[in-house]
């Protein structure tokens, strides 16, 4: 029995071309993402790519901050030398700023007021811990101040001071700003307990109060315990001072890391010791200042300080553009 096969039926039928619907919806560009590497069990890389595209930068934001983790590492940042008188100068520019931008100034100005106030409420029956948390304010005034920095910069680039963005200026370089702020917390809980320890080698029956500490003092008594006390004091207030007089702001300016941002302080405050020291003596009288007046002098004080440290800033270090005007 033969079966006749149709070879022209058995043969395959080549695909007709699509055609494109009428009503199909036009193809758009998808958003820039950013690529990421992984690597596969034989170390290989693997390229992959998120869902989720890469979001435009603030336009507050300066834009050296707005770097990626794969672009190449900033140079470490030149630090300039400066002339002996020049915290007068940025004590002037400081308050140059506090008239044109009062509102945002007030503000931070209050804040650490009520602190001050709170501290003093809350402790008055502690009073080793009190003196050493009001001393510490020199310790984490740097940063604390971040809003003050932001405030000093918008000036400068002539953007809007919206208070808003300035109280959330930390989140441009959350985690080497943690890393800093952790360390200043350690360092003034240590300089909490010296101060403790300090008073209770020269007290060692009962604990003085405050009134009566400074009843001491002043009627000279115990010249010893007062030497102790500031020597300690200064011994860690010189150690932050070094580590963060442009640490902070070099952070927010440019994503520096909290590492080379601390160095580059460190050689700052090396290379213009003369004029460090009298930045320093400027900021403790203005800060002394505001404590003597039950902390209402803070109001104006710190915020004056804050927008100086900007200037501080912009004048020891090289800026990153050749067409940035130094302070």
């Amino acid at each position: 029995m033969t079966i006749a096969v149709d070879r022209a039926a058995a043969r395959p039928r080549a695909a007709a071309p699509a055609v494109p619907a009428a009503d199909a919806a036009p193809q758009l560009p998808r958003p820039p993402t950013r690529a990421y590497t992984a690597r596969s069990p034989d170390r290989r890389p693997i390229p992959m790519t998120p869902s989720t595209p890469v979001a435009p930068g603030d336009p507050g934001e300066p834009a050296a901050a707005q770097t990626r983790a794969d672009e190449p590492r900033a140079p470490f940042p030149v630090v300039r030398e400066v002339a002996f008188a020049s915290p007068l100068r940025w004590l002037a520019l400081g308050a140059r700023d506090f008239r044109e931008r009062p509102g945002p100034c007030l503000f931070y100005g209050a804040c650490f007021a009520a602190m001050g106030w709170l501290l003093a409420v809350l402790l008055r029956p502690a009073p080793g811990t009190m003196m050493a948390l009001t001393a510490g304010f020199l310790l984490v005034g740097p940063f604390m101040a971040m809003g003050l920095y932001e405030v000093a910069r918008r000036r400068e680039a002539g953007l809007p001071c919206d208070l808003f963005a300035t109280t959330l200026v930390w989140r441009r370089n959350l985690v080497n700003v943690a890393i800093l702020g952790i360390g200043l917390e350690i360092v003034m809980a240590l300089w909490a307990r010296s101060s403790m320890m300090v008073i209770a080698i020269f007290f060692p029956r009962t604990m003085p109060s405050v009134a009566v500490l400074l009843d001491e003092i002043a009627r000279g008594r115990d010249l010893g315990f007062l030497a102790t006390w500031l020597g300690v004091g200064a011994l860690f207030a010189t150690l932050v001072f070094a580590f963060t007089v442009i640490a902070i702001p070099l952070m927010l300016d440019r994503g520096t890391d909290a590492i080379t941002a601390m160095l580059a302080s460190v050689v700052a405050f090396g290379r213009n010791l003369p004029a460090m020291l009298l930045w320093a003596g400027l900021i403790v009288s203005l800060t002394v200042l505001g404590f003597a007046t039950f902390f209402v002098g803070l109001i104006v004080t710190v915020p004056w300080v804050g927008l100086a440290t900007w200037h501080a800033y912009r004048a020891l270090v090289e800026p990153p553009r050749a067409d940035a005007p130094p302070s």
